[in-house]
């Protein structure tokens, strides 16, 4: 194979010329695919569209859709024009999208909503041209912007961008507060596009199963960026589906299936008639977006013969650490990617030894400070690095012997009582070892000696008669004594989370001072 030029057209055109007819992509729900010669076609396709439409390096073009072979075809051919690609989920970021158009002020908006959607109404208040996205199919018969790419020839030269522009601007979920726009060059997003390949081991051989919202950045570099890079197959599913997705596994030879925390623990709640032997395939599933508990990770293993790997990372800086069927070490999410520079930081900033718990930080010189864009549409430095160029990621971690890392909850969760720091995580993996629990947090409330006291919430299976006592028992058999909740919540409803699968603790938190009742050790909700 010849050596591609480093940058996403490069990697195209290089996957192109070499393997043109072997399947970049496919749909598991519909009859559809992608060759890598027929995506090299499209993307010169799109770039001579962008062009008649004045679209230039750097002007932004933003997508909204779920996810579709079309919607991916689109995600990489806009960069490999070189103008810059904006990706935001529009369900969680609706409330915000006003504010994400007049702060982005995109050239070009491509998006999949019905004419009577009130969304689409907003955007064609904007000043962008609005098109539709379409529907993507044989020759002569697409819809939308696809069915004019069909009358563009696709001789049209790629543009070229610098390599500290924008290349992607990714939204963030603005769960609690306005969505954040993330600016990530080329040079980033290719480096840890070829090392999730590395980490996971991933050959021209792999077929990876998708399922996540590829709005999100871990999605698009695991399953978009890093089969490009590597040669292999992307199997597209447009979401989650409890009852079919092993049959996805199955039917179309997946060799990694990708998954979260939410997913494998409704598996263990909710069993399916499947095991790893009907899987020959199959070499691992992984986990990401939110903390594993390694009782529900131990219990899927056991349950259905396969492996899980675990891996890391945040939406400013793309995967932190990964894992594969080899590497992969219970509890661990795997060996930080090298290129992240990662350390276990103090408050101080100074590196900690193997075995202490710190903050993560990644970085070295300011490389990797996060870029935002701003309320007045230009990038911004929002969070200047440490001393030492170190980035701190909000998370809180500790690296074994053998180079991997644990996560062990955010440092915001942190529960500090008399002094002393408490990770939630620890507590959460012992609540969720006790028989009949399917779900359960710890989180910090006010005390008026200590600072705070532990809690913890608690959701039981329907057929458990478990109670307060019962929970404190467990946890006073396996903790130390200030580790041990001094409150249990009993609960019937779901723990809230957010759309990424965490854990609101503040939420919880919030749930028990409503109470009103500090005294009391233990409460049903």
């Amino acid at each position: 194979m010849r050596e591609p030029n480093e940058t996403i057209a490069g990697w195209i055109e290089a996957q192109a010329c070499d393997h043109s007819e072997e399947l970049f992509m496919e749909s598991v729900e519909h009859q559809q695919s992608l060759s890598y010669g027929a995506l090299g076609l499209w993307s010169r396709r799109i770039s001579a569209a962008l062009a008649a439409r004045g679209v230039a390096a750097g002007d932004r073009v933003l997508l909204l859709s779920g996810n579709s072979l079309a919607y991916l075809t689109l995600y990489l051919g806009v960069m490999a024009h070189g103008a810059t690609v904006c990706t935001a989920q529009l369900e969680m970021n609706r409330p915000h999208l006003e504010h994400i158009l007049r702060t982005l002020r995109p050239k070009l908006v491509l998006h999949a909503m019905q004419p009577d959607d009130l969304d689409l109404t907003l955007l064609q208040a904007h000043p962008a041209e609005i098109v539709p996205i379409g529907a993507w199919a044989a020759e002569g018969s697409c819809t939308g912007i696809f069915a004019e790419l069909e009358h563009y020839q696709h001789t049209q030269p790629v543009q070229r961008v610098q390599p500290e522009h924008a290349l992607s601007i990714v939204y963030t979920s603005g769960t609690e507060a306005r969505p954040k726009g993330v600016v990530l060059s080329e040079p980033q997003l290719l480096a840890n596009a070829r090392a999730v390949v590395e980490a996971l081991a991933m050959t021209r051989d792999d077929r990876v199963l998708e399922f996540r919202d590829l709005s999100w950045l871990s999605a698009q570099v695991l399953s978009c960026l890093a089969p490009l890079c590597a040669g292999a197959t992307l199997l597209l599913a447009s979401r989650f589906s409890h009852e079919r997705y092993f049959t996805w596994l199955r039917d179309k030879r997946a060799t990694i299936g990708v998954c979260n925390p939410t997913a494998l623990a409704m598996f263990v709640n909710r069993p399916v008639a499947t095991h790893g032997r009907e899987l020959p395939s199959l070499r691992f599933v992984t986990s990401s977006s939110a903390p594993l508990s390694t009782d529900i990770w131990q219990k899927f293993e056991e349950r259905y013969g396969i492996v899980v790997a675990q891996g890391y990372g945040a939406s400013e800086v793309g995967w932190i650490a990964l894992s594969n069927e080899h590497t992969r070490k219970l509890g661990t999410v795997g060996t930080p990617l090298s290129h992240q520079c990662l350390h276990i930081v103090d408050a101080f900033d100074h590196t900690l030894a193997i075995g202490e718990v710190g903050e993560i930080a990644i970085g070295e010189s300011g490389a990797y400070a996060p870029r935002y864009v701003g309320d007045d549409g230009a990038d911004c430095l929002r969070v200047h690095p440490g001393a030492r160029g170190r980035v701190r990621m909000g998370d809180l971690g500790m690296l074994d012997e053998e180079g991997r890392l644990s996560i062990l909850g955010r440092t915001k969760d942190l529960i500090i009582r008399g002094g002393v720091n408490i990770s939630p995580v620890e507590i959460d993996d012992v609540l969720l070892a006790l028989d009949g629990v399917e779900d359960a947090a710890a989180f910090g409330v006010p005390d008026p000696i200590y600072g705070e006291q532990v809690a913890c919430a608690v959701l039981t299976r329907p057929s458990a008669q478990l109670s307060e006592q019962d929970v404190l028992a467990h946890c006073r058999a396996r903790l130390p004594a200030f580790r041990v909740p001094t409150l249990v919540l009993l609960r019937t409803e779901p723990l809230p989370r957010s759309a990424r699968g965490k854990v609101d603790r503040k939420r919880l938190a919030q749930a028990v001072n409503a109470l009103e009742v500090p005294d009391v050790k233990a409460q049903k909700v």
